[in-house]
């Protein structure tokens, strides 16, 4: 696996579709995804340092994770079918096993930034990505 961190969030309010670039953290590959405009403002507005005055989603979902007195472990990005990324949130409860949870990359993402997460993404999916340009 390849230990990835979020280089750029592309946000176009006029398309349903926003864009994700994660980078390879010892290395120079890039891998775009495709999100949607919720979960890209979600991820956005916590790297941004915005805190809403209630809850978000995300917010939620990691606040009760760490209430049930557990830890996002990390986040693999782990299959690539028909164009679309999957992913899994691997998290630790209080017995330290981990529970691994089918996801979306773009929940999970926002989820591991509000966590500190690693993401991860297998290196199959590396190497079959397109080079990708930042501009």
């Amino acid at each position: 696996m390849i230990e990835v961190e979020l280089n750029k969030i592309v946000i176009d309010e006029k398309r349903h579709d926003q864009l994700i670039v994660l980078k390879e953290k010892n290395g120079s590959r890039l891998l775009p995804i495709v999100i949607g405009i919720s979960e890209a403002s979600a991820i956005k507005l916590k790297i941004s340092g915005f805190n809403p005055p209630r809850p978000m989603t995300h917010d939620l979902l990691y606040t009760t994770i760490q209430n049930l007195q557990a830890n996002i472990d990390k986040v693999i990005i782990d299959k690539l079918r028909d164009n679309t990324f999957h992913a899994k949130l691997v998290i630790k409860a209080l017995d330290g096993q981990p529970r691994v949870i089918d996801a979306r990359p773009s929940d999970s993402i926002a989820l591991a930034v509000r966590a500190h997460a690693p993401i991860f993404v297998e290196d199959e999916i590396m190497s079959k990505v397109e080079p990708f340009d930042e501009k």
